[in-house]
């Protein structure tokens, strides 16, 4: 139920603070919401998702910048490193490998608050299909358990 505001005002588990239009009620708007996407660079085609609450946004731009800088390989989308800024609070959290050094000293010199966080998150599963050639390929997450495959 963390999709919806139980305590308008209050933060949830992702750190977002919800509003009486983010009520535990009829009609009213999650907090976050599954952002499945499809993409096209040229004649590929690609597919992603991930559930991850108020960090979805982040991880899908993420993988949405690595395909569009020419990777074709789906498992370079789900397993690049992540970071997040959800505006509230104002912190840049981010998983190992997520920033390099220099962003990192980029970012702080620029003001920002860095957190590293414990633990990787996300279970981004991703296709990419190139019609031309009928090939097909797919990658799931190794964050966490599960594999992808398609015939």
């Amino acid at each position: 139920m963390d999709d919806f505001s139980a305590k308008p005002g209050s933060p949830n588990t992702y750190g977002l603070i919800g509003s009486f239009a983010n009520a535990i009620a009829p009609g009213k708007r999650p907090l976050s919401s599954m952002t499945p996407t499809i993409l096209r660079r040229g004649d590929t085609v690609a597919v992603l998702g991930t559930p991850g609450g108020s960090r979805i946004i982040s991880m899908v731009l993420l993988g949405t910048l690595a395909f569009a800088d020419g990777s074709d390989d789906p498992a370079d989308w789900v397993g690049v490193g992540r970071y997040h800024h959800q505006f509230w609070p104002d912190v840049v959290e981010y998983e190992p490998q997520g920033l390099t050094p220099a962003e990192m000293a980029g970012l702080e010199r620029l003001g920002h608050t860095l957190k590293p966080v414990g633990r990787r998150y996300g279970n981004m599963q991703a296709i990419v299909w190139q019609p031309a050639s009928g090939r097909m390929r797919a990658a799931s997450d190794p964050r966490r358990e599960g594999s992808a495959q398609v015939r």
